[in-house]
């Protein structure tokens, strides 16, 4: 069976800024949300691009906050709005065991300059390649959700 690009999964980022939608925001409700108010042309079209289980790095953004924060999938593809625009709907799947922050990315992720988050650092829909999305997992210890069980002793496993 041949798969086509809409079976596969995609890995995307949201960016937020606390104030105005914050993790905490995110999370109450179920942690299901409407991803809307995207008035830049090619962020629309990344929303567009969505598809049902995609998963979406959730990012603070702004001044003082510039991070990922956790993890949430999407459950409604692309809809138009009440207001003329459009949204997907999308649900918090986990938090992020550990934050990753820009400054550590740019310093990991070195050698993915392409990345959109580094590129087009005003885009609030970035497009995640699957090895970018993967070292992020790292850097933050994965997410809460992600059915990996970490414990605090894994990093200094005994090979006895």
């Amino acid at each position: 069976m041949v798969k086509s690009k809409r079976d596969e999964k995609h890995y995307w980022l949201l960016k937020t800024e606390p104030g105005e939608w914050s993790w905490e925001d995110q999370t109450s409700n179920n942690g299901l949300s409407k991803w809307d108010g995207v008035k830049n042309h090619q962020a629309i079209k990344h929303l567009k691009s969505f598809h049902l289980h995609d998963l979406c790095f959730f990012y603070h953004s702004g001044t003082k906050s510039r991070r990922v924060i956790g993890v949430v999938t999407v459950v409604r593809e692309w809809y138009e709005d009440d207001d003329g625009g459009g949204a997907v709907d999308v649900q918090a799947v986990g938090e992020m065991r550990r934050a990753v922050d820009l400054k550590q990315m740019k310093g990991e992720l070195k050698t993915c300059k392409e990345f959109g988050l580094f590129r087009q650092p005003r885009l609030s829909v970035v497009p995640v390649p699957e090895d970018v999305w993967e070292k992020i997992c790292e850097l933050g210890n994965g997410y809460e959700g992600d059915g990996v069980c970490v414990s605090n002793d894994d990093e200094g496993d005994d090979e006895s």
